[in-house]
């Protein structure tokens, strides 16, 4: 089964190189990556170009002009080109284990998502990181991190718990098994069940509620927070407002309450206006 691995990304070049280097160290090489990318500039195309030079990854660079937030027009566009049966999406924000392809293929079962979770990182740790600390998996090290600036928690139990533990973690978490825009996969073919994301959303929900018209089409979500790591870079996010969020919510609790399978504006109509 081929995987395609889908992230967004938005003039963040230096974190996306990061992200890269992380999908370069997979142990589960049958995979392509799609980088889903929201209108960036010239320094990010290099990166990937640089990428795609220095590494034997089969890369897809998908890019429409700025237009604000579209994260959803750009993931229906990465969903489209996709050449792989089954899709897993992070964030161009989100350093990959080298087992995380490998976990989402272990665990893909048809008639179901997979929900993942994240480890967020402060910003100094962040800026930290380099190519050598992602090869090595030190960024994934508790040690290492609470010396370069992560407190010490509970949610170290993410990154230090081996196999049969994080089974066990992913059982008995109450942590709600959503669609996380940083860490979920299904099928292809279930993706487009739904008809994609809502176009009509900015930021705020929108992956939940994707997750949501997938649970409507009967398909169940699997809980693998504790099995798929990855490390969460800190950024502004200057996208954000109020009048985003509420239309959402709207949007969502319209999906949740009507118990709708498809967008009414999603990849179907994206073709169709290209046409």
């Amino acid at each position: 089964m081929k995987i395609s691995v889908i992230f967004t990304t938005y003039n963040s070049p230096a974190w996306l190189q990061k992200v890269l280097w992380g999908f370069d160290q997979q142990t589960d090489r049958q995979f392509e990556i799609i980088i889903a990318d929201d209108g960036s500039g010239e320094e990010t195309r290099e990166v990937i170009n640089d990428f795609k030079n220095e590494s034997d990854r089969d890369v897809q660079h998908i890019w429409h002009e700025d237009d604000g937030f579209q994260k959803c027009r750009i993931l229906n566009k990465a969903i489209i080109a996709a050449t792989g049966d089954y899709i897993v999406m992070t964030d161009g924000d989100c350093i990959p284990r080298k087992d995380f392809v490998a976990v989402h293929r272990s665990h893909a079962e048809p008639g179901y998502f997979l929900s993942g979770g994240y480890f967020k990182l402060p910003m100094r740790t962040s800026k930290l990181i380099t190519k050598d600390d992602i090869v090595k998996g030190y960024c994934f090290d508790k040690r290492w991190l609470t010396k370069y600036g992560v407190e010490p928690s509970i949610k170290f139990m993410k990154l230090t718990a081996g196999p049969i533990r994080a089974k066990i973690y992913n059982t008995l978490t109450t942590t709600n098994r959503s669609w996380n825009g940083h860490n979920a996969s299904c099928f292809k073919s279930d993706a487009l069940r739904v008809n994609g994301f809502d176009e009509r959303m900015k930021y705020g929900g929108l992956d939940a509620e994707f997750g949501w018209r997938l649970k409507n089409a009967g398909i169940k979500a699997k809980q693998i927070r504790y099995s798929a790591i990855c490390v969460h870079l800190d950024h502004a996010r200057g996208y954000v407002n109020d009048a985003d969020w509420k239309r959402n919510r709207v949007i969502r609790n319209t999906s949740v309450n009507e118990k709708l399978i498809e967008t009414p504006a999603g990849i179907k109509q994206q073709l169709a206006a290209s046409n």
